[in-house]
């Protein structure tokens, strides 16, 4: 029997702990539109489109902390069957390997066990969408030049975690009947980074096949 959302997609079984925006901000109150409309049974292609008069950064900041968010909670499901053992490496299948690098500790390329190359992920964006001169969270204050740059990295990363689960732990998430909400989860992803052209259409080469089923 599946088990119902609530207790798969549970607070003990976050990643890392939430990034909330705060009440009475510019931010919440686009975060609270835009789940509004999720819920309202919308068209998604619809529901990620920029709202009239609204500020594009503003738009895409508050997407790329609810998919850190959502994703961080779908790794966090599985990541108890995500070990050294099981995923000694990074990777969606044989032919797409991922490897670490930060330019800080991992200088070159890095090849990592998943769970830790996930674990380093987390805490990188996370540093980022604190980071109050790339996601500014204050009236008046603008973004940085490069922002659009940064969240393009840090969603293409966030991609892999979609690759790695769908091909190496999609089975378990089928036995928790979550399947349903991973797919809504990722199908929001894909017409949101292709609405605004936030990834290189080569980088989602290895889920192209499931894509074109369930998105095109």
């Amino acid at each position: 029997m599946a088990l119902c959302l609530g207790q798969v997609f549970s607070k003990d079984k976050t990643f890392r702990p939430r990034k909330r925006f705060e009440p009475g901000t510019q931010r919440f109150e686009l975060y609270k539109k835009a789940q509004a409309s999720l819920k309202s049974g919308i068209d998604l292609r619809k529901v990620v489109q920029l709202p009239e008069g609204e500020n594009i950064n503003d738009w895409i900041a508050v997407h790329v902390v609810d998919f850190f968010n959502r994703i961080n909670l779908i790794y966090g499901t599985v990541s108890e069957f995500c070990t050294e053992r099981s995923c000694p490496v990074m990777s969606g299948g044989l032919r797409y390997e991922y490897r670490w690098q930060d330019g800080n500790v991992y200088k070159k390329p890095t090849k990592l066990p998943a769970l830790k190359y996930m674990t380093l992920l987390m805490d990188w964006i996370e540093t980022l969408i604190n980071n109050e001169e790339i996601f500014p969270t204050r009236v008046g204050v603008p973004f940085p030049r490069n922002f659009q740059q940064v969240c393009k990295k840090i969603l293409s990363r966030l991609f892999r975690v979609f690759v790695h689960v769908y091909i190496h732990h999609f089975d378990r998430i089928c036995s928790m009947g979550a399947e349903a909400h991973v797919n809504t989860c990722y199908k929001h992803y894909y017409y949101f980074i292709t609405e605004f052209s936030l990834i290189d259409q080569s980088e989602l080469e290895p889920l192209k096949e499931m894509t074109e089923k369930i998105c095109i």
